[in-house]
């Protein structure tokens, strides 16, 4: 493994422990049945643990959304041509997106992370310039990536990590765009989780039938292709994966190693999670997955992490727009933690003994 990966990954330890009791006795000694806020408790130890504070903060939030071209699309796996990458990436810096609005309403300031689009932008406000490649080779006649520009792409993610630890944020949600980049995502799940191609692959941006056949058919080439590159995850991320895949899995290792939750987005956000999973399974501890996508294979790969998402609102836009909404009800289950009365210091009655 490469020094600078290993590095990293020596770097995260699991959640400790032994906050689990105390913090679970201020949540049952808040005013109100046991038990009764369901899932916003949950959510609200699971940060207070990820974050190592009995008494966290999340008032600074900020969602990434890595962007990048994939050379797959020539085979013509999406409904939209390559071009709408930087298009859409123009569309954001200029506010226009739906994770622009979403952000905004949720509070969180928004990064759009040039990873690999093949376009040359200007230097813009919210753009972050970290190009490795115009884009990934095809994965279908061969590795999508080189290992060498894999690991980089993957630490320059942890890196911008590291840059919102240092600017004091508390809360990072991960996004993306790049055209066909459903295609590599659903290949690495099939390899590192296991999962036959049919039962995962989608219609990403909304092909028909035909186009769908192809596209498994495309995967299941690559995989062929690709098999004897496959027998790490690393390996497997660079052989099938893509720029804005590999940023989003060191962000996701570079927070974890800083104990900084994450909300990873949908499906190619996920695949990030997935690789910075099995590569370092105390990674866990510090991700949240936002929503169930509505992109088909999404609540199958969820069920094998045994994730159980926030939200299931049927999205399958990508950009971040679920880890938007989603920070708003980690927000929200933190408050409850932190401000909520408890039975001792309201003087209620708690429930009888008798």
């Amino acid at each position: 493994m490469h020094n600078e990966l290993l590095q990293l990954l020596t770097a995260i330890h699991p959640a400790d422990p032994a906050l689990r009791a105390p913090a679970q006795a201020h949540l049952d000694d808040l005013t109100k049945p046991q038990g009764s806020l369901g899932r916003l408790e949950e959510i609200a130890l699971k940060y207070v643990l990820a974050t190592g504070k009995l008494d966290p903060e999340l008032s600074k939030k900020k969602i990434c959304c890595f962007a990048a071209d994939h050379g797959v699309a020539a085979e013509g796996v999406s409904a939209f041509p390559a071009e709408v990458t930087p298009q859409m990436v123009y569309n954001m810096l200029n506010g226009g997106a739906a994770i622009n609005v979403l952000s905004r309403h949720a509070g969180a300031d928004l990064a759009v992370v040039d990873m690999g689009v093949n376009h040359d932008f200007p230097d813009t406000p919210g753009l972050l310039k970290y190009k490795v490649k115009p884009g990934s080779a095809n994965m279908a006649s061969g590795p999508a990536m080189s290992e060498e520009d894999t690991l980089l792409a993957l630490l320059r993610g942890a890196s911008i990590a590291g840059d919102a630890h240092e600017a004091g944020y508390h809360l990072l949600g991960t996004g993306e765009m790049g055209i066909a980049n459903t295609t590599p995502a659903t290949a690495l799940y099939s390899v590192l989780l296991d999962v036959p191609v049919e039962s995962i692959t989608g219609r990403g941006t909304g092909i028909d039938d035909e186009r769908l056949q192809h596209k498994k058919e495309v995967i299941q080439r690559a995989l062929v292709i690709n098999a004897d590159r496959c027998t790490t995850p690393f390996e497997t991320l660079a052989a099938l994966g893509g720029y804005e895949i590999a940023a989003i899995t060191g962000f996701i290792l570079g927070a974890a190693s800083l104990k900084l939750p994450v909300v990873v987005d949908g499906f190619i956000s996920s695949a990030g999670a997935v690789v910075a999973l099995k590569l370092c399974p105390a990674v866990d501890d510090y991700l949240f997955f936002s929503h169930t996508s509505n992109e088909q294979g999404h609540r199958v790969i969820m069920q094998k992490l045994g994730a159980r998402p926030i939200l299931d609102l049927d999205l399958r836009l990508g950009e971040g727009t679920g880890a938007a909404l989603a920070m708003q009800v980690i927000e929200a289950s933190v408050k409850i933690y932190k401000e909520m009365a408890t039975f001792s210091s309201a003087k209620i009655s708690e429930k009888s003994k008798a």
